[in-house]
């Protein structure tokens, strides 16, 4: 009897899922035969068989979670212990080489290339980031904006799926097997209530239709300048019972452990006087331009930091990290080169963002690379936070819900809407004074009428 186990799949990753078994328990399998399709936070991987012989036992079902190192299958071989050993020894290697180069050659390293910095990671923050780079490597076919593994589009074509119905919950939009699944079950469950009302319908008296009372027109409200809670989404359900938590939730607990473990974070807190402000201002776009001024006023802001080599690098452009929330966690896209962008084209670029994210086909290359980062936790609750840094990401900036506070103006009492702002930033890289310059100069932009 021989342990296969789940060999390191790149990087130091510390574990990876089930995607798809290629083999059952009783398969006589050969040596470097595709065994099992695992995923990683950067790719979807299929792991070879180690021996020739017959699989006793395979360990976990698809969506398990396996920690490297633990045992994955158990074989009974038919070769001898010392030549099982040299091939599994060669299998794993070979299959970590190739991983490697694979993602050397995708440069899917977070922010930057290894050329540029080494603590390169994935991102995500409650006010700030999230996801990793979204990677795939060649196994996953794509099709437009469908990405999906030949094992699992197999799976779609057994269950009649029709894959532009499916929403993919993988890292990179790639469709997951629990994806084909879930669709293939609100599909069952929408065809036998379309079933049952027919039957329900066919089953009563038939009735001469009585026409509707007509109701007077009710009046359109205008729209307003207030920021308004976006359409309720899918509820997380109690149900008492631990959970795995998979995909962008996993890779967001990681990232914020990761700024935990190496930020040293400080957060100023102000507000900004909004009275000036016509009627419907777009407040994410002033929010973005504000950014620009503060970057003008005190670019240390606008850096990645690396905290191993104690080097700073401030960057010319400002690509803005947007915190956007999901039931599936956070996604932090990036718009870039925000100080050539007036308010509609940040509008525009907003609406192409929310809809990417919706339909989950926004490019990998969009997640990444972000020079500071924006988070609007207003629009649901509260004032003021602690917002949290992405390495090597240096500053972020919240703005809180709007409120109306009384304000002394010559002499007398105003009341005027303020918008609460959070700057959190990276001790190691900017100082006190730089911070608070910086957040003043976003105060006094965001304090003009226009």
């Amino acid at each position: 009897m021989k342990l296969f186990k789940l060999p390191d799949l790149g990087e130091g990753l510390p574990d990876a899922e089930i995607v798809e078994w290629h083999v059952s328990e009783g398969d006589s399998v050969k040596e470097d035969q595709p065994m099992v399709s695992m995923e990683t936070a950067k790719a979807v991987v299929d792991v070879p068989c180690p021996y020739t012989g017959v699989i006793t036992k395979l360990h976990g079902q698809p969506g398990d979670v396996i920690d490297t190192g633990a045992v994955l299958v158990e074989f009974d071989g038919e070769q001898s212990q010392s030549s099982n050993t040299v091939a599994k020894d060669d299998s794993v290697t070979k299959l970590k080489d190739d991983i490697e180069e694979l993602i050397d050659d995708l440069d899917t390293d977070f922010p930057k290339s290894k050329a540029e910095i080494s603590a390169g990671e994935d991102s995500g923050t409650v006010v700030g980031e999230m996801e990793s780079s979204g990677q795939v490597v060649s196994d996953i076919s794509s099709t437009g904006n469908i990405k999906i593994a030949p094992a699992v589009k197999a799976l779609a074509k057994k269950l009649k799926v029709d894959l532009s119905d499916v929403v993919a919950t993988g890292a990179g939009g790639v469709i997951r097997p629990r994806d084909i699944r879930l669709s293939h079950e609100m599909k069952s469950q929408a065809d036998a209530e379309t079933i049952k009302s027919a039957i329900s319908t066919l089953s009563q008296p038939v009735r001469k239709p009585v026409a509707p009372p007509v109701e007077p027109p009710k009046p359109v409200q205008p729209p307003t300048a207030k920021q308004s809670a976006p359409a309720p989404t899918a509820k997380t359900v109690a149900t008492d019972d631990w959970q795995q938590v998979k995909g962008t939730r996993r890779a967001m607990a990681r990232i914020m452990a990761n700024a935990h473990a190496t930020i040293v974070p400080t957060t100023l807190m102000d507000d900004a006087d909004i009275h000036k402000w016509a009627p419907g201002e777009d407040i994410t776009a002033r929010l973005i331009r504000s950014l620009v001024k503060g970057v003008e006023a005190e670019p240390a802001l606008n850096s990645w930091f690396d905290g191993d080599k104690l080097a700073r690098r401030i960057i010319s452009h400002v690509d803005v990290g947007i915190a956007v929330d999901t039931p599936d966690g956070l996604f932090v896209p990036t718009m870039r080169n925000c100080e050539n962008r007036d308010a509609s084209q940040v509008r525009s670029g907003m609406n192409t963002i929310k809809e990417q994210i919706k339909s989950r086909s926004i490019p990998a290359e969009d997640m990444k690379n972000f020079t500071i980062m924006l988070s609007n936790f207003g629009v649901f609750a509260g004032r003021y936070a602690t917002p949290v840094i992405t390495p090597p990401c240096v500053a972020i900036m919240a703005s809180g819900k709007l409120l109306q506070e009384v304000v002394p103006v010559l002499g007398g009492f105003e009341v005027h809407r303020m918008i609460p702002l959070s700057l959190t930033f990276d001790h190691r890289a900017v100082t006190g004074g730089e911070a608070a310059r910086f957040l003043a100069a976003v105060i006094k932009d965001l304090n003009k009428s226009r």
